[in-house]
């Protein structure tokens, strides 16, 4: 793999992420602070600390940097006498509560409209139900949606899109949500109306939000309930397609390629979906270096018998019933759901399908960094007491932005003369860090990780991403759609023995070359590595740095998988003298949770790209039995 590959760079991919425009939007009250009117905040201490020979410009000057208009600091001074400043103040707060009271209703309003009801319905709800019960105005406005009072009740909420933080071509390749589910997050379940804020702002319907948190009850996660949505749709779009493929003529086998009834295109069933993926915890597949005799032994289908040995992975968080097709079309061999921080300092879930044997598999010598104190240790000076993180989540794509992390510092800064910033805060914060991966740097800073330490967690030589003469930002990329490497060296790692003069390889999908730096840290000889990726950046990654460690067998590449027809494949077959392993990781642009306009599962432009390495596959293990 590496995920991001032969379908394409994802630009196209409309992740309409909250991220960004929650922080954008959340106010954070000083521990010394008071907020007024217009949400600016007061600055300063609240006690009277005005000297005697005071003039009343500076007294002015003073409550108006505390965010009060000119106008009513002057008034409040004429009224209660420029000495006393408790007087002067109380009055301006009273002042300040009077104006944000009137505008307490317009902001309501403004609030429930946002969410895609009618000015009218909510203007009726809040009569009814009074201002202070948002509880209330909410369910009386989900009611008159579901009698059909509204068609605006049913309008998708459109994040957006011009937030100067939230630039759609930096944010393309984001695809993966799997580390917003780990273990280590304890956030409880937000409420009823807050899931709904969520969800609408994913752009899902509130019609599509009502009805999943009523089929799949109260408690459910935000996971679950979009998990519940994205099956839904997909069910919808399923129907359809099989209509279309069956009215289809079959097209002939070729040059070779038997295609299986079993797992025609035909055979594709619709996921289920009433229930969401359920995945096993611990994550640790058929055993991890931690604890290695989990699963000795296991059984594989009489089609899925090696040599070659085919090794296929992809996200483990993907739409329901997405990982029983893949296993349907990979010869019915049971996925192995493994997360990479068993083996380094980051999550990594993903769930892989292979033919290796899992007796007597080994990790990388030397370990890797295990947490992030051990990855990190400069940070460790810096870390808060309560920031409890000892992993980092899964490293995406992309990273957050200097606002983002600025927003942060004035937030922590402000509460700089208590032991502790306040719960509100720390959640805050705690939420940016566990989002975007943010290490401490200094008092009060975090910073995203550099494009060299994403390589350290990953498992990649030091600047294994600057051999290709490529930008930071498509270092980010690249490295996110990645192999983490020491999780697939442990599961490769039974190859050294089986083949001590060395293999021949077919890389699918390979992004940065994970598997073919997997292969070398193990000592395992590459006599032949045929390797195909779509990006150019990619393969010139690759490439340098099959020259820089002086290897000495044949590297080929080719841009993309349909490239591989029989034809071809038979030449390099005979070339060769055969494949060892063939090894890939499709995209999961189609299957990643983050992308909710476009999880379309295996039926997607890039995922179903699946069906290219199955294709492959089938074609390598026919021709190699009829050799």
């Amino acid at each position: 793999m590496d995920e991001n590959a032969s379908g394409g760079d994802s630009d196209d991919i409309d992740w309409n992420t909250d991220d960004e425009l929650e922080i954008a939007s959340y106010g954070l009250p000083s521990c010394s602070s008071m907020t007024v009117n217009d949400g600016e905040t007061i600055a300063g201490s609240t006690e009277a600390s005005s000297s005697a020979g005071s003039s009343s410009s500076k007294m002015i000057d003073h409550f108006v940097g505390m965010g009060f208009s000119e106008e009513v600091v002057a008034k409040a001074i004429q009224e209660n006498g420029e000495q006393n400043t408790d007087l002067i103040l109380e009055a301006l707060l009273k002042h300040s509560a009077s104006s944000s009271a009137s505008s307490s209703k317009s902001k309501l309003i403004d609030h429930f409209v946002g969410m895609g009801f009618s000015v009218d319905m909510v203007a009726k709800a809040i009569q009814e139900n009074g201002e202070e019960k948002t509880d209330s105005i909410l369910e009386t406005l989900l009611t008159y949606s579901a009698l059909g009072q509204s068609s605006q009740a049913e309008q998708h909420i459109n994040s957006d899109q011009n937030s100067p933080e939230l630039d759609g071509s930096f944010l393309d390749g984001f695809s993966d949500t799997d580390s917003f589910e780990g273990e280590e997050i304890t956030n409880p379940d937000p409420d009823k109306e807050e899931k709904l804020v969520s969800l609408a702002s994913m752009g899902y319907s509130v019609q599509e939000a009502s009805i999943a948190m009523e089929r799949c009850g109260p408690n459910t996660s935000i996971a679950e309930l979009t998990d519940f949505i994205c099956a839904a749709q997909m069910a919808k779009a399923a129907d359809a397609l099989l209509a279309e493929i069956e009215d289809k003529p079959r097209p002939k086998p070729s040059n070779g390629y038997h295609k299986h009834k079993k797992r025609r295109m035909l055979d594709y069933e619709k996921p289920p979906i009433d229930e969401p993926i359920r995945l096993p915890n611990p994550m640790i597949g058929f055993g991890v270096p931690s604890n290695p005799d989990v699963i000795v032994h296991r059984s594989l289908p009489e089609a899925a018998a090696g040599p070659p040995y085919f090794y296929y992975e992809n996200v483990a968080l993907a739409p329901k019933g997405v990982w029983d097709t893949i296993s349907r079309f990979l010869y019915d061999v049971e996925p192995e759901f493994v997360d990479s921080k068993y083996f380094c300092a980051a999550a990594r879930k993903r769930g892989y399908v292979h033919n290796l044997p899992i007796e007597n598999r080994h990790h990388l010598v030397p370990l890797p960094p295990q947490n992030i104190y051990e990855a990190l240790p400069l940070s460790r000076k810096w870390w808060p007491s309560w920031d409890t993180r000892s992993h980092l989540n899964c490293l995406q794509t992309c990273i957050a932005s200097a606002k983002l992390t600025e927003r942060i510092r004035k937030a922590l800064e402000e509460c700089d003369g208590e032991p502790e910033p306040p719960h509100h805060v720390q959640k805050f914060v705690m939420d940016e860090c566990r989002k975007w991966n943010l290490v401490w740097v200094g008092r009060n800073k975090l910073a995203p990780l550099e494009p060299d330490e994403v390589e350290m967690l990953l498992g990649f030589p030091k600047n294994h991403t600057r051999g290709g003469g490529i930008s930071r930002t498509d270092r980010y990329k690249s490295l996110g759609n990645s192999f983490q490497v020491d999780t697939v060296a442990y599961h490769l790692s039974v190859l050294k023995e089986m083949y001590p003069d060395g293999i021949n390889v077919l890389s699918l999908f390979s992004g940065i070359g994970g598997a073919e730096v997997a292969l070398h840290r193990l000592g395992v000889r590459m006599k032949n590595v045929v390797s195909v990726d779509i990006s150019e950046v990619n393969r010139n990654i690759v490439r340098s740095w099959w020259e820089q460690t002086n290897q000495k067998g044949t590297l080929i590449d080719f841009a993309d998988v349909q490239q591989l027809d029989a034809n071809r494949i038979e030449q390099m077959i005979n070339a060769f003298g055969g494949f060892d392993l063939v090894i890939g990781g499709s995209p999961c642009n189609n299957l990643a949770g983050s992308n909710r306009h476009s999880r379309d599962g295996l039926e997607g432009k890039e995922s179903s790209l699946f069906y290219d390495y199955f294709r492959i596959l089938d074609l390598v293990k026919n021709m190699m039995q009829r050799n």
